[in-house]
């Protein structure tokens, strides 16, 4: 158990114990994560003046970055729209539209059955729904070593999941398909693995290529073959921002209905997509051949949502509708899209002065919101904390060696100036270091 939940569980049992017997096994090792990202953007959104390079969001001129089509519209909504609930599956013309939006998105879908996507609270929420159907405990939750601290949140405290983790990375600095593999095989005698997978990744900005996608679909076939039932769930909240020569498509549409040992579970939504991060609308599809299992697994989830949250918001999936059928939604994204990759290529053209050769490396990245540097003589969390308290930069430790630095809030014309002055922390450190 964390220990700050067993602080906070100290705390009720001394004030009241009943209350303490109330809680369940969950609510007993449930905690407010603040030692990690969450802590560490709060402390930079204080201290933070130069550039705060913490936060999964995009910035634009000083302000949330967004498209003028949702803005202009925030008013133009008949009430019946806005205010009355929506279904707990979602607005069906809403689902409807994601739907086409995935096929054209996604082409390997065109040949594939796969439920209509349902409606959630954001993606967190989808991955909830996800691990309240398929996580027990005693069940393992496989992702990489490099990944978002909140999965071990919702899979392993909820639901009581183990998590595994393998290398993200093989010794080529390529997908480690071998890694995901020996990972699913290890669950036979169990008989049944969770395999998420995250790409564009987070914390690292990485997307495997066409070479690479395949053998993560062989990796899970082969755990299939050898007779373990695999939950594939793709966590896709950074999709479209592909920025090089990866695989531009969910893998969702490679194993939906490739195995019958094989469910596919594909998490999205406009979050990121579309830069509408608060205005949680996400989505929950399932690919399996048949249409009564995928009908019957809508149900489940959609009783979920009934038994949790009811119904998500009315007015954010209208202003998503709307926008997705405007003529100029196209063209806006593509916008913000360039504007995303022109921060994500002067990243690496900065990264590749010599001058940084001795105080880190960095981990291969080619989309999303993010990447990380590998320090190479400091620590992280004090190149942390001296970046912010000395040169007012924000950033985020991951581990002793590793360093997130969200490329999506930085203007392309100051990301120089913000290596610069992470460069000048690690020198202050080993300066100090050295007296």
């Amino acid at each position: 158990m964390h220990k700050l939940a067993q602080e906070l569980n100290k705390t009720i049992q001394s004030e009241n114990n009943h209350v303490f017997e109330m809680l369940s096994g969950i609510g007993q090792q449930m905690y407010f994560p603040t030692e990690g990202i969450l802590s560490q953007s709060a402390e930079a959104k204080s201290k933070a003046n130069k550039y705060n390079a913490t936060i999964g969001t995009a910035i634009e001129k000083g302000q949330p970055m967004h498209l003028k089509v949702l803005q202009d519209t925030l008013s133009a909504y008949d009430p019946a729209d806005l205010y009355p609930y929506a279904p707990p599956a979602g607005k069906p013309a809403l689902r409807k539209e994601w739907r086409k939006k995935m096929l054209l998105d996604n082409p390997t879908l065109h040949d594939k059955t796969f439920s209509n996507p349902i409606v959630t609270n954001a993606l967190t929420h989808g991955l909830s729904i996800a691990a309240d159907l398929f996580a027990d405990a005693g069940d393992s939750l496989i992702i990489p070593d490099q990944n978002w601290e909140n999965y071990d949140m919702v899979f392993g405290i909820r639901r009581g999941a183990d998590i595994l983790t393998y290398p993200l990375y093989d010794a080529n600095g390529k997908f480690n398909a071998s890694g995901l593999r020996d990972a699913i095989l290890s669950k036979k005698e169990h008989g049944k693995a969770i395999v998420l997978l995250n790409f564009p990744n987070n914390p690292t900005g990485y997307t495997p290529n066409a070479e690479e996608g395949a053998a993560i679909v062989q990796a899970i076939v082969d755990g299939a073959n050898a007779g373990i039932n695999v939950v594939a769930i793709t966590d896709d909240a950074y999709f479209s921002l592909f920025f090089e020569d990866s695989l531009h498509e969910s893998l969702f549409g490679a194993l939906a209905n490739i195995h019958d040992r094989v469910l596919a579970v594909k998490i999205d939504g406009a979050t990121k997509e579309e830069y509408m991060w608060g205005f949680r609308v996400g989505f929950i599809t399932f690919g399996n051949k048949s249409e009564p299992l995928l009908k019957a697994l809508e149900e489940k989830a959609i009783g979920i949502i009934r038994a949790t949250i009811s119904s998500g918001p009315h007015p954010s999936q209208t202003f998503l509708l709307k926008a997705l059928q405007s003529p100029e939604f196209a063209v806006q994204r593509q916008e913000k899209f360039d504007i995303m990759k022109g921060r994500a290529n002067k990243v690496k053209e900065v990264l590749e002065n010599a001058k940084f050769a001795d105080a880190w490396e960095y981990y291969p990245f080619n989309s999303g919101y993010f990447m990380c540097l590998k320090l190479k003589t400091v620590n992280a969390d004090q190149l942390r904390l001296t970046a912010l308290e000395k040169f007012g930069v924000g950033t985020i430790a991951l581990s002793d060696t590793d360093l997130r630095v969200a490329f999506s809030c930085i203007e392309e014309e100051e990301i120089e100036e913000l290596f610069d002055l992470i460069y000048a922390a690690v020198l202050a450190i080993e300066k100090a270091q050295s007296l």
